[in-house]
């Protein structure tokens, strides 16, 4: 299974035939520069390209009206004084005589690549359409918007795939209230939205684009708006978003499929949103969403008018869907003040729906919507001197970023397994490189046969070989192959060393707090001196423990630390259970951009290298199972970690200092 990229040229047709400052952003060229980019890397070719059709009337009607449907099929024969003059009854919005069509394309593409994911023919994939979809309603255009596909290739999927629980994650620049409306009071459709706000000052200056506008009827809790309150969030606003909003609600809901309005206008460099986050944060946010729904992820572009930012931002998303490493984030990974108040918002207005956040301790704010703006930074204005001159350091940013991402290719191996004897039932996906069991001659001493594998490996991570790896070792070795691989990981090149040890490993005793290495142990003995470079916290008994471990603990050190390697160790009986074990090497990836080394005890089963190996080719981990809450003992023990951590690692903060 695969990435299909659905597009149709013919969806360049429609332009702007009039003066409007407003709407001339909203052109041809971000479907041909996003296509070229695609071209130019290599990407579209390694996808399943579809050729999108036609979206029948009776699909549109699955969201809009009849009358609506009508009034735009008859677009088709006016002229162009007509066209103005339907357009301006609208906000923001222009229509072409070939309008219908495109849109019908936009909407018949979503569709497509929607099937194409339920029916296995692809694991995932990318609709570049236009025009956008996520503000049209049921009966109204708005905001560039004419059809929303987004919004009926959910009702889509619920209907032709019997499916009982959507996804729709919004990262466009602005609020896509006409997806919100469409599903505020229906409970089989979780949609999250980040957006540009700035307490109501922002486009499409709505009250119910703030936190806690939360649904309605048995909607309740469904709706998850997450607004930005100021100009310039980044990499590291983003991740903590999706850390501490977004994937505990996910994982609690265990949506089916994810649909992704897949707006870029949300990347550095776009004069809509004016925020700072670098192209390969896409490739991140990708990469998080695709541990979910068994990796079925369908992205529809919406919005993104910066030519280059958008289509660098599209290559980015691409290659995650691909299973290509992430490259590592760039800049510190410190959340704005600003962005934490919203976070802390929209977690209390979501904690009286959730049990992930209610054992968190969500406390009550003051709602950002009865916040006196007065005080607050202005918002810059487009185009104006303050913005030109921000612009204008914007811009020799992302061109100094777009040169380093194009200076990191993907390694020619994605994926290695050294094991000391692949056993006969264990099944690798197609591209991962085994290693074979060595001569007898050579083997005579397991233990030290198993350390030369390990540390050739680590020797290939490092000089860029390969992506990751797998490597078995004797259960009585295991601690000692893991201090080698430690000492010999920081002496060979890796700047910053994480360690993810699972089970009873002690951590080498005579490392240093240097900062070149952290060491967190998840289940093993609590430290005799614990500090900010070691770390220890209980192995949880339930999924929802799990996941609170990894989510509010383990991904925000790790995207603190920023670490070129990863290595993850799974001691003899570490107590994870396959799918566990998956997840968590999975998430591990992102941090050091795909650069993980996983020591493994030499008896572990085939169905757990199996599933390692393919995480680490890209593919989705299996399901958790059913959620549970965690236990009391399991949430103070976190609680207690996090505060004194704090101050060090900043993406484990969850709200504005005082």
């Amino acid at each position: 299974m695969g990435t299909a990229l659905v597009y149709h040229e013919d969806m360049t047709a429609a332009r702007l035939l009039w003066e409007d400052p407003e709407c001339e952003i909203e052109c041809p060229q971000r479907l041909t520069a996003a296509l070229e980019g695609l071209q130019q890397r290599g990407l579209e070719q390694r996808c399943l390209r579809l050729v999108a059709r036609e979206a029948s009337e009776a699909e549109l009607g699955l969201v809009h009206s009849p009358e609506y449907v009508a009034l735009l099929r008859g677009t088709q024969a006016l002229g162009t004084q007509e066209l103005q003059a339907l357009s301006g009854q609208y906000d923001a919005v222009y229509f072409h005589p070939r309008t219908f069509h495109c849109a019908r394309l936009a909407v018949g593409a979503a569709l497509q690549l929607v099937d194409a994911v339920m029916t296995g023919a692809v694991r995932n994939g990318l609709a570049l359409v236009r025009p956008p979809g996520h503000h049209s309603q049921r009966a109204a255009a708005n905001g560039f918007c004419v059809f929303n596909s987004v919004a009926i290739a959910a009702r889509h999927a619920k209907q032709k795939h019997g499916l009982h629980r959507v996804l729709i994650v919004d990262w466009d620049v602005h609020h896509g209230q006409g997806t919100q409306y469409i599903f505020e009071d229906d409970p089989s459709v979780l949609y999250f939205s980040w957006h540009r706000y700035e307490h109501r000052r922002f486009w499409p200056y709505l009250r119910e684009s703030d936190a806690d506008a939360v649904g309605q009827g048995q909607g309740l809790g469904f709706t998850v708006n997450l607004p930005w309150n100021q100009v310039g969030m980044g990499n590291a606003d983003y991740m903590a978003a999706f850390l501490h909003v977004l994937l505990p609600l996910a994982f609690e809901f265990d949506p089916e499929l994810v649909l992704v309005s897949a707006g870029f206008d949300s990347a550095i460099g776009d004069p809509e949103g004016q925020m700072q986050a670098t192209p390969e944060c896409f490739a991140h946010l990708t990469q998080l969403l695709q541990v979910l729904a068994d990796g079925r992820v369908c992205a529809v572009l919406e919005g993104g008018y910066h030519l280059e930012s958008l289509s660098q931002s599209v290559c980015m998303m691409v290659q995650a869907l691909l299973g290509d490493p992430a490259p590592p984030l760039s800049g510190p990974m410190v959340p704005h003040g600003s962005a934490l108040e919203s976070i802390q918002s929209v977690r209390a207005a979501q904690a009286p729906y959730w049990m992930s956040l209610q054992q968190q301790g969500a406390a009550p704010v003051l709602s950002p919507s009865t916040c006196s703006p007065e005080g607050k930074p202005s918002p810059l204005l487009p185009w104006g001197p303050e913005f030109k001159a921000a612009a204008t350091q914007t811009m020799a940013a992302l061109s100094s970023l777009l040169d380093k991402l194009c200076l990191n290719p993907t390694p020619p191996v994605r994926t290695a397994v050294a094991l000391t004897a692949p056993d006969a039932a264990l099944v690798l996906p197609p591209g991962v490189l085994c290693q074979e069991r060595p001569h007898k001659a050579l083997a005579q001493d397991k233990a030290l046969t198993a350390l030369g594998k390990v540390l050739y490996l680590l020797d290939r991570l490092l000089d860029g070989q390969v992506s990751s790896g797998i490597a078995a070792t004797p259960a009585p070795a295991t601690a000692a192959t893991l201090d080698v691989a430690i000492r010999c990981g920081l002496s060979h090149g890796a700047q910053r060393l994480l360690c993810v040890a699972v089970g009873q490993l002690d951590r080498p005793p005579d490392l240093t707090d240097d900062g070149r290495n952290l060491w967190l142990n998840i289940g093993g003995k609590e430290a005799a001196a614990p500090s900010t470079f070691h770390v220890c916290v209980p192995l949880p008994g339930t999924t929802g423990g799990f996941l609170n471990c990894v989510l509010a603990l383990v991904l925000p050190l790790a995207y603190s630390f920023q670490p070129d390697l990863v290595l993850v160790a799974l001691g003899p009986a570490h107590g994870l259970r396959d799918p566990q074990a998956a997840l968590l090497t999975a998430l591990l990836r992102g941090p050091a951009g795909g650069r993980v080394l996983a020591l493994i005890d030499e008896e572990s089963t085939p169905q757990l290298v199996g599933v390692l190996a393919r995480v680490l080719h890209g593919e989705a981990p299996p399901s958790l199972g059913p959620f549970s809450m965690a236990s009391p003992e399991d949430m103070q023990a976190l609680m207690r970690l996090r505060g004194p951590l704090e101050p060090q690692w900043k993406m484990l903060q969850v709200a504005a200092s005082p």
